[in-house]
């Protein structure tokens, strides 16, 4: 399965991020904890520039804290502020709302000196599905922004003010132009920032069998009362669909179906806390 999906309004919003990125002082760079890497979008690094940029690990109780921790301390050894974040929960906001203002400590400084309470202009990024709006509506505490549980919900520019003198401007996903590595793409689409119609559904989770058999099989035992794991993808979705019994008319499994349970699974973490990738490689 080959994956590529570059719809014409993400091209609309990089022109947007670029021309916006004029007014804004700083970046909130959200990134899905279960794969931080593989939510880097190269194509970001030439709007940002050299404004300041906060990595915040989203979606951080997906994931164990030890291996959140080691995401967080690979970004700060690379020279970049970093935390992570469950945006659904309220009470990480005041340390987002902290680190933000640390980041632009010598702007706020700056204007201080002038007799002027500097208002903080940041815009919120990252791929589809990440977090972005919800970690907005977090901040300020009552929905101003549309979310959902879907890539490209997001398409507009919205500003919101957390505060007398923050204001986040939101953004909408956009994933590579280019997925030339693969083996990020179908990490993007474990963890939902692919539209579904444009990914095979078996195949993707045969991919995520194959971490789990190699990584975590005890999780897959546990989860689907298998007997054992064996060491073919294909022959564990099989199993799989056996014990949830999942078959259609004639006695034939139906794929489709079980590869949905399999990535839900997932999704909701019934399979474990575990990232996709190590900050360790």
């Amino acid at each position: 399965m080959f994956i590529h999906w570059f719809p014409g309004h993400m091209t609309k919003a990089i022109r947007m991020m670029s021309e916006e990125m004029k007014v804004v002082d700083s970046v909130i760079y959200v990134l899905d904890a279960r794969a931080p890497q593989s939510c880097i979008n190269p194509a970001f690094d030439e709007v940002i520039g050299n404004k300041p940029r906060l990595y915040v690990l989203n979606k951080a109780d997906m994931v164990s804290q030890k291996e959140v921790i080691k995401w967080v301390d690979k970004f700060r050894r690379q020279g970049y502020k970093c935390i992570y974040s469950n945006s659904i929960s309220k009470a990480d906001a005041p340390v987002i709302v902290k680190n933000l203002l640390e980041l632009n400590e010598d702007l706020i400084e700056r204007y201080s000196r002038k007799g002027v309470n500097k208002t903080v202009r940041a815009m919120v990024i990252g791929v589809p599905n990440c977090g972005k709006s919800t970690l907005i509506n977090s901040l300020v505490r009552e929905k101003k922004t549309v979310t959902g549980n879907r890539p490209g919900v997001t398409r507009g520019k919205q500003w919101v003010a957390i505060g007398a003198y923050i204001e986040l401007l939101d953004s909408p996903g956009v994933l590579y132009p280019d997925f030339k590595d693969q083996e990020k793409a179908m990490r993007l689409a474990l963890i939902g920032s692919v539209k579904e119609d444009v990914v095979d559904c078996a195949e993707l989770a045969i991919e995520a069998l194959k971490y789990f058999i190699k990584e975590h099989p005890e999780e897959l035992l546990n989860r689907y009362k298998l007997d054992e794991v064996k060491e073919n993808a294909l022959e564990v979705m099989e199993d799989i669909g056996r014990k949830r019994g999942v078959i259609m008319r004639g006695g034939e499994l139906d794929y489709e179906r079980i590869a949905k349970i399999i990535i839900s699974d997932f999704r909701k973490g019934y399979l474990g806390k575990f990232p996709l990738e190590s900050a360790d490689a």
